[in-house]
């Protein structure tokens, strides 16, 4: 009996990663190729709270996970990643501000009860890590916030995003994150998720979508047409700069061409694997 070998790893790509250059190609080269520091800032950081929150709700007891306790959760969990990222302290300009910062935190979480009630749920997965390789030896990888398996075995991925649910123009990019996940995860499990859902504690919205393979299939077509389009620009060293409304909270505008702005030269550096066995950015919460 022949046994298949696994196909030569040419890349890797995450869904954050995927969105960066679908937005603008200078950015993806910014951030991947060029790993230019960023600031963080107070919604991005925010979001990496409240997901934290959220991922140790669940922890406690079913009966124990009330709106109190999720609340409860933020001030440990606010200094535990202060303890992981001291400069996270230079945010704020004072203590109102953090104060303002942190309510908004509160709120969100008490729309996330709003949604749906954790008691009754008993998630398979929090903070997923999941990597498929392709067949054309691109790896596919990321985190997953939750991943509920019903007992037929129906699987349903889901999302916390802190900002609010985009217009109906926006929400084919929204759910490109999901069904990149639910390829990963039908190659790993041959198994098509039967929901995907995004949870928008912005505004206590809720965004699902039931793909079928033909949605996958696509998003494979699309996933490998965006690695393509990379690989060129890694040949070329053209790296487009595309002005949209994203441009007013990106920390590169003094670098970027349309902005008046020259970007350094490009380094002699591939995309490398970094997400492996590392935790999630606070720009993987945008």
């Amino acid at each position: 009996m022949s046994i298949t070998e696994p196909p030569t790893v040419i890349g890797s790509l995450s869904p954050s990663r995927a969105g960066d250059f679908m937005t603008c190609p200078l950015l993806y080269r910014f951030r991947v190729i060029d790993q230019l520091p960023e600031r963080p800032s107070p919604a991005a950081v925010r979001g990496t709270l409240v997901h934290a929150v959220l991922e140790r709700l669940y922890d406690l007891p079913a009966a124990e996970r009330t709106v109190a306790a999720a609340q409860a959760l933020l001030d440990p969990q606010w200094a535990r990643l202060l303890g992981r990222t001291p400069e996270y302290s230079a945010l704020f300009d004072d203590e109102a501000e953090r104060d303002r910062w942190l309510a908004q935190a509160h709120q969100m979480l008490e729309r996330y009860f709003a949604l749906e009630d954790p008691r009754l749920l008993e998630p398979a997965q929090r903070e997923l890590y999941v990597e498929a390789v392709l067949d054309s030896g691109l790896m596919l990888r990321g985190y997953i916030d939750r991943l509920d398996v019903a007992p037929t075995g129906d699987l349903r991925v889901v999302d916390y995003k802190t900002g609010s649910a985009p217009g109906p123009d926006f929400e084919a990019k929204a759910l490109f994150q999901m069904k990149f996940y639910a390829l990963v995860l039908w190659r790993l499990r041959g198994t098509v998720p039967r929901v995907l859902q995004l949870m928008y504690l912005g505004n206590g919205e809720v965004l699902r979508y039931a793909p079928d393979e033909a949605d996958l299939r696509a998003t494979e077509r699309k996933v490998q047409a965006l690695w393509e389009a990379i690989e060129r620009a890694l040949t070329t060293r053209e790296w487009r700069a595309r002005r949209s409304r994203l441009c007013d909270w990106c920390d590169y505008q003094a670098l970027c061409p349309e902005w008046g702005g020259t970007p350094p030269p490009v380094p002699d550096r591939r995309p490398g694997d970094t997400i492996r066995g590392a935790r999630r950015s606070a720009t993987d919460e945008l």
